[in-house]
């Protein structure tokens, strides 16, 4: 096993557990752990050692978790029992919390949890995630990570919640494809069966087949989802639609891992990995009687939450750029980075469906090599004249970003001086790194911006 590495902190002082007891332990565990302050930004998980739980500690983890929340928290040998305090530091982003001295093995505890991480961090950069999942904004790969987690190293159901348009049949596939690659059982194949699109009468042959004779024109037997699924995965969409009388009897196919035929007798088998989505709130529609609580318990042994568009719209320039790539036939596509102002701060009550149309319609009317420009975008869809051309500003996004930042506690100086230093980020990252064009946008002088940066790097 290759050796891991990882970033570890004291809060509170190391007396209780002196620096070089814990890195040999860890080093003993095959894992290589150097100081936070050592480790500069090199993206490794960390570990943080804590004595007391207080607001520093708990600010500490939520600055260091960051979006993949891949940092341990745990409790110096002596520590008072965590209790509560445990809960405050998972919310605040660690990814677990337990005592040094609670566990009989607690390096080969960390080890085994860096070694889970990676892999879940090598299929996340694969070609088999990648290729289908665009976007790298906090959330997104938040979810991402939880998919491939759960994907990969179990056989547990999934429940697929989100808004429509949010790519929940995506997410299917994904469980299905890394499951098939799992040499511990056979891939099998992924039977797709969407409830707002099966006719009512017929419902109970879609899910369970039906026998020669079961039914006026059932000329021939024929095999349901139940039958094409087994060995593979049944993936079913809008799962809130789903009668109860079939909630029921999909629940007793879940248990029991049998189901009989329309028309039939004879007790068939079947073994297959059940992915279910839905708009719908589950929760509400349980506490309607609309749905049966004990089919909700067993279809969400896993539950995914896929953000909407709107909560990540850092992906909005990634994603327009591979749909016009996918529909202009090329390996990448320029945008006008003015068109793409416009696209970024737009609503997209479809998600990122809508947004795909949208691209669809602009990629029709563009034409050259040249980059898409204002004029591809649809007049129906142009920002109102009134405003110049330009949108809204500050919009709503901004007041929904400052109103989580004033909830955890952030000030206004923090608030300015990280907005500045995210503006320049993206107006370079925009301009492939060119400081002229990048300080243009900015409205600041290139010396301007290239003493910002280097104060920024010096800083850090």
């Amino acid at each position: 096993m290759a050796r891991q590495r990882l970033w570890f902190d004291y809060h509170g002082g190391r007396s209780l557990l002196p620096e070089s007891s814990l890195r040999e332990a860890l080093r003993q565990a095959g894992v290589e752990a150097r100081p936070r302050r050592e480790s500069g930004k090199s993206g490794d998980p960390g570990l943080v050692c804590f004595r007391r739980v207080d607001d520093s500690l708990l600010a500490l983890i939520r600055e260091a978790s960051g979006a993949d929340r891949r940092l341990l928290a745990i409790a110096a040998p002596g520590t008072v029992r965590l209790g509560r305090a445990a809960w405050r530091l998972l919310a605040a982003g660690a990814a677990d919390v337990f005592a040094w001295d609670a566990v009989p093995e607690p390096a080969g505890l960390v080890a085994v949890r860096l070694e889970r991480w990676r892999e879940v961090d090598r299929l996340v950069r694969s070609s088999a995630v990648a290729d289908g999942v665009v976007g790298e904004s906090p959330a997104l790969r938040a979810a991402l990570r939880q998919v491939v987690d759960v994907a990969r190293f179990t056989r547990s159901p999934v429940l697929v919640t989100g808004e429509s348009g949010t790519g929940k049949e995506l997410v299917a596939r994904l469980v299905h494809r890394l499951g098939a690659t799992d040499g511990a059982r056979p891939g099998g194949e992924l039977i797709v069966l969407d409830c707002t699109t099966v006719v009512p009468e017929l419902s109970g042959s879609e899910f369970f087949g039906h026998e020669r004779g079961a039914f006026t024109h059932a000329v021939s037997a024929r095999d349901g989802a139940f039958a094409l699924a087994d060995g593979g995965t049944l993936f079913i969409d809008e799962i809130g639609e789903l009668p109860r009388r079939l909630q029921a009897e999909l629940l007793r196919v879940v248990q029991e891992k049998t189901y009989k035929r329309v028309g039939g007798s004879r007790w068939l088998s079947t073994d297959f990995r059940l992915v279910c989505a839905t708009n719908r709130d589950l929760a509400a529609e349980m506490a309607s009687g609309r749905f049966r609580r004990d089919l909700f318990y067993r279809l969400a042994v896993w539950h995914c939450h896929l953000p909407p568009l709107q909560a990540r719209p850092e992906d909005v320039p990634a994603l327009v750029r591979h749909f016009l790539a996918a529909e202009l036939g090329k390996r990448s596509a320029e945008v006008d980075p003015l068109l793409m102002d416009v696209l970024v701060a737009r609503d997209y009550p479809g998600n990122v469906r809508e947004l795909k149309q949208l691209v669809g319609r602009m990629a029709a009317r563009h034409v050259g090599e040249g980059p898409v420009t204002l004029g591809d975008l649809p007049e129906e869809e142009r920002p109102c004249a009134a405003t110049d051309g330009a949108p809204a500003w500050p919009d709503a996004a901004l007041r929904r970003s400052l109103r989580r930042a004033l909830a955890r506690g952030v000030g206004l100086k923090e608030i300015g001086n990280a907005a500045a230093d995210l503006a320049v980020e993206l107006a370079v990252g925009d301009a492939d790194g060119n400081l002229q064009v990048a300080a243009v946008r900015l409205g600041v002088t290139d010396r301007a911006l290239q003493m910002r940066r280097k104060c920024k790097e010096e800083a850090d």
